[in-house]
């Protein structure tokens, strides 16, 4: 790791662990994943009505709008009812009859559901844990475009969960699903580069890619970021957006990010502090 000045700095972060606390996160995107599905494959009133139900909270009359059209074949509300289950949302949480309905899902070529299965295998949602299942349900997935599913196989594949660990295949898979815009694959590619591992080394593209998820939101990206900018690793050195990226990185209790910003305070004048701040108070996430 470059040093300045004697000064440290955290930079490496960890690779997101998203998919390690994959409950915790299909429990924040089920209504994400409800109306992707309902882009990717057109449904009728009935979905919509049960889209309209979901977002006030009523689970229950979502699930009565739902279940017609679900058994009669539709892919998107087969997901959604599978989702219901899972989450024990308008009905008793029920892993076995999520899975049932996202297999008539994901038997319609349906990458939402396929995920989704992916994750069942794995972790043992209402069947047998499995990894080479889940590895399969994901590829499928992923063979269709969806992002979250290239982006798990890339953390798959980086630290070789049920597989060799392949730091190349690891960056193809990230790489997917970045250039379709997710953030956390854009930050764990970034890593990657600045590492030099399945990648040649090239600071930046590590930079563009932090600066790009670090837009959207993402807390270890911004964190990173930071680094780049006090450093001048990749792009030109600027210590106020250092000390802004940092800000942000810190009211998210990002790791290290307090240390890091009195450091790169130290080099800073009270003017440079202030126009930092202003702008970290300013900033807003990319739609």
């Amino acid at each position: 790791m470059p040093g300045w000045r004697g000064m440290t700095f955290s930079l490496y972060g960890k690779l997101a662990k998203t998919n390690w606390i994959a409950m915790k996160r299909l429990r924040a995107t089920p209504f994400a994943l409800l109306l992707a599905a309902a882009f990717i494959h057109p449904a009728h009133a009935d979905y919509d009505a049960g889209v309209a139900a979901y977002q006030t909270g009523d689970y229950a009359a979502a699930l009565e709008e739902w279940r017609a059209p679900a058994e009669a074949g539709e892919a998107a509300a087969q997901l959604a009812v599978g989702s219901l289950y899972i989450h024990g949302e308008g009905v008793a949480q029920d892993f076995a009859e999520a899975v049932k309905w996202w297999r008539k899902a994901a038997a319609q070529e349906h990458a939402g559901a396929q995920y989704q299965l992916g994750l069942a295998h794995e972790h043992g949602w209402g069947v047998a844990a499995d990894m080479a299942a889940a590895i399969d349900w994901y590829s499928r997935a992923a063979g269709l475009g969806h992002a979250s599913a290239q982006y798990t196989l890339g953390l798959i594949h980086a630290k070789g969960r049920g597989v060799e660990p392949d730091a190349a295949k690891a960056v193809a898979w990230y790489r997917q699903a970045a250039d379709q815009g997710f953030a956390e694959a854009e930050y764990n590619l970034g890593v990657l580069y600045f590492k030099g591992e399945g990648v040649e080394s090239d600071y930046a593209e590590a930079a563009r890619l932090y600066q790009s998820a670090a837009d959207k939101g993402s807390i270890d990206a911004q964190n990173n970021l930071a680094g780049m900018y006090a450093f001048g690793l990749g792009l030109e050195q600027d210590f106020i957006l250092a000390y802004m990226w940092s800000t942000l990185a810190l009211a998210e209790d990002a790791e290290n990010a307090a240390d890091n910003r009195a450091r790169i305070a130290q080099r800073m004048t009270e003017k440079q502090i202030a126009k930092a701040e202003r702008l970290a108070a300013d900033w807003r996430p990319a739609e």
